[in-house]
């Protein structure tokens, strides 16, 4: 069956169609497909109320299930921000560069054993007769001091887990372990499930 992704961040596209396709699931963006979504607006308050909305609005408009994902960085010595504003955390959204020196900044008088974090990943499949199913995906770790790393993006920089940051590791180290790659093998076991009862 073929899926369309809510996403235009190809980077994000890539990692869900590395972790699905194997799986015997066919991911396209809407760009691939010659169609055009709506970019919805993140009014939610939480990552699944987010990916329901990107979800939800993707499948009305292309016809097919669709895949959506909200995610973000929630760091403990900051109250578990920046939270569903990952992506806008310095006030201009998608700046990767101005997100990763904000949260330095705010971070500079932490002490290591109270910089622990953890990247959470809410994903959202809607199907057009309105079924849904909506998992979410966990990555303990840590903020280091420093970006580390040339692989990734968001906050993969500064992300470490064990001695390594997410951008350090390869795409496939970081599939293993990686919120989104935890979602998404969560996601497929429903789907292989719902799968399972339809051809019974």
């Amino acid at each position: 069956m073929d899926y369309i992704i809510a996403t235009h961040n190809m980077k994000k596209r890539n990692e869900l169609a590395r972790i699905l396709e194997p799986l015997g699931l066919r991911v396209f963006t809407a760009d691939q497909l010659g169609l055009t979504l709506t970019d919805v607006e993140e009014t939610g308050e939480t990552f699944a109320e987010n990916a329901r909305l990107k979800s939800r609005s993707g499948c009305e408009e292309s016809g097919l299930p669709c895949i959506a994902d909200d995610s973000g960085l929630q760091v403990d010595a900051l109250g578990g921000a920046p939270g569903v504003y990952s992506a806008r955390f310095a006030g201009e959204h998608g700046n990767d560069a101005k997100n990763n020196a904000l949260l330095l900044e705010r971070l500079a008088a932490v002490p290591d054993e109270k910089r622990t974090a953890r990247f959470v990943s809410t994903v959202c499949c809607t199907y057009p007769n309105g079924e849904e199913i909506l998992v979410t995906g966990v990555c303990e770790g840590k903020i280091g001091y420093e970006p580390r790393g040339e692989g990734g993006f968001g906050y993969d920089p500064l992300f470490m887990v064990g001695n390594r940051s997410f951008a350090e590791m390869t795409a496939e180290e970081k599939d293993q372990i990686s919120h989104r790659g935890n979602a998404l093998r969560a996601l497929a076991r429903e789907l292989a499930e719902r799968k399972n009862n339809y051809d019974q």
